[in-house]
């Protein structure tokens, strides 16, 4: 694990901008340009926004705990952790929407699954967070939907999620608290959603490059339904040669690069950064793919359960895309939901619903896979090099050196 200097003060970072003072902090969210602004071709027509809040309704909050530097003193820091939440229909809404999921491998935690693959609904929102604090984010959710009024009995069985951030972040300290849990939930709201280091996805490292958030979604055309489907990924997997980029071999053309440790005469675990400028050393060997991956998708299609099951499955062949493998030591959770046919969980006489015949979902395949792999995408462009617990340090993707891969493969 890994250590800090005099830790600096805490700071609670939410959404949409923030920023640090004496600390190796990213720049503000969204200063970088994403996937699509750089002109990459992506295939699928996106929202608005290109995020998933381009389903009406969906809110996203998110709270980003940065502070400390240096050598790891567990409890103190350094830390860099966050949580992320998605709301399917706002935070003001307590109605459940219909919902499935899919585990591409399960070498990891979302709680309340059982209860929604028995009875079909998620009920209230999704949370993200690092794998050491979801118990406290399970807690919080459930007090803050107390707190709020809504049914004790039926949100007991909160969705909450995690990806391991301990080489960055301080994680056996369990610095995330409900106040923090709180802030995200109390900010979730529409529109553009911030990505890279920020929410849960703060300490994450994607491919071996420094990780995190990522979103983007797909407007379907008005022939298919004219549905929309929004993806947001919480990136921590992945091998560094199996990063792909619209078919390039970008992880293998991009081999350096990979994470160090910046402090002298330490016995940590990675191998020491550059001492005489800013380029890592290429002959770290890449690792096994440890890691994981956690993606919410949201359609405002109307889906039943076992439908948006299917949907969720799909999300893998987007990581696959993209180089991911469901490895054995990586946690791949998946979930799915629907904003559509609104009081389906009314407790007294029938309800009417509306359904999409099956012959008419493969659209909605296809954006999900599209979807998900501009997602992650968007999650590595957003992200900024980051040095965290005991020094060690994880270098954003650069920009120039993916363009000219891109190029050179003829996908520009």
């Amino acid at each position: 694990m890994w250590l800090p200097l005099p830790p600096a003060p805490r700071l609670v970072l939410l959404a949409a901008a923030f920023m640090l003072a004496g600390a190796p902090a990213p720049a503000p969210a969204q200063a970088k340009p994403r996937a699509r602004d750089l002109g990459i071709p992506l295939p699928g027509t996106p929202g608005p926004e290109d995020a998933i809040t381009d389903v009406p309704g969906v809110e996203v909050g998110q709270s980003t705990l940065i502070s400390g530097d240096g050598r790891l003193i567990r409890g103190k820091g350094p830390v860099r952790t966050g949580v992320t939440a998605v709301f399917p229909r706002g935070k003001h809404s307590s109605d459940p929407v219909f919902a499935g999921h899919f585990a591409l491998n399960g070498n990891g935690e979302m709680t309340g699954i059982h209860w929604l693959a028995e009875s079909g609904f998620l009920w209230g929102p999704v949370v993200i967070t690092n794998t050491m604090s979801v118990g406290v984010v399970r807690d919080a959710a459930i007090a803050w939907m107390l707190r709020q009024g809504w049914d004790g009995f039926l949100i007991s069985l909160p969705v909450v999620a995690e990806t391991w951030d301990g080489t960055l972040n301080d994680i056996e300290g369990m610095h995330v608290k409900p106040a923090d849990v709180y802030r995200a939930l109390d900010g979730a709201s529409g529109g553009r959603v911030a990505e890279g280091n920020v929410g849960g996805g703060t300490g994450m490292i994607c491919h071996r490059f420094k990780g995190g958030i990522g979103t983007a979604s797909r407007k379907l055309s008005a022939e298919a339904g004219g549905y929309t489907v929004g993806v947001l990924v919480q990136c921590n997997y992945g091998q560094r040669s199996r990063l792909s980029v619209l078919g390039a071999p970008v992880g293998r053309e991009i081999s350096d690069l990979l994470p160090c440790n910046t402090l002298a005469g330490g016995a940590e675990r990675l191998p020491p950064c550059a001492r005489s400028g800013a380029m890592a050393p290429g002959a770290a060997s890449d690792d096994n793919g440890s890691g994981s991956i956690i993606i919410v998708i949201a359609t405002d299609a109307p889906l039943m359960p076992h439908q948006l099951d299917r949907l969720a499955r799909r999300a893998a062949l987007g990581v696959g895309r993209m180089g991911g493998l469901g490895e054995d030591s990586s946690g791949d959770l998946f979930v799915s939901f629907s904003t559509a046919n609104p009081g389906a969980s009314a407790d007294t006489g029938t309800v009417r619903l509306t359904m999409l015949p099956n012959d008419r979902i493969n659209p909605l395949f296809e954006a999900t896979v599209g979807a998900t792999e501009e997602a992650i995408l968007n999650a590595l462009l957003a992200a900024d090099t980051m040095t965290g617990a005991d020094g060690n340090r994880v270098y954003a993707l650069p920009v120039d050196r993916l363009l000219a891969v891109l190029r050179k493969y003829g996908r520009m």
